[in-house]
């Protein structure tokens, strides 16, 4: 069952860490000095912060697949968006290794669906990703050529 994704940037990652995990009734599921991440069943979320970006607030949204079929399902919806997808295999990015297709909706917000094969003890490589992103958030002119 696919789970909905969202990541923020952040400044103060206590505070948030705090105030997140009083409105989730528990704790991050993964918790690093730059980043926290909950997995909360109802509703199915992938709630993500990071202190990594430029600016703060709304970094990206997504969908995380659980097995191949759901992310080629994803990857289809994506280009039936009508909008250009970029591929990623086996990327690294908050602490996890995933399979990943970005697509970016009218306004320029990126979206990712995207399998975690498996967590890393690293943050993410830096592979062209926007220097405005709190997380490994491709550059928009990778995913939508001007």
């Amino acid at each position: 069952m696919k789970r909905f994704h969202l990541h923020l940037s952040v400044e103060d990652l206590e505070q948030n860490v705090r105030f997140y995990s009083g409105i989730f009734g528990q704790p991050p599921t993964v918790r690093k000095d730059d980043y926290a991440k909950w997995m909360i069943d109802d509703p199915r979320i992938n709630f993500a912060l990071s202190r990594r970006g430029r600016k703060t607030g709304l970094d990206h949204l997504g969908i995380q697949a659980e097995d191949k079929q759901e992310l080629e399902d994803l990857q289809n919806r994506f280009h039936s968006a009508g909008m250009p997808v970029l591929e990623q295999r086996e990327t690294a990015c908050c602490y996890s290794r995933s399979d990943k297709h970005w697509t970016v909706d009218p306004q320029g917000l990126a979206w990712e669906a995207y399998q975690t094969l498996e967590g890393i003890p690293v943050f993410g490589e830096a592979e062209s990703t926007s220097g405005d992103s709190a997380c490994c958030v491709p550059s928009i002119s990778l995913i939508r050529p001007t």
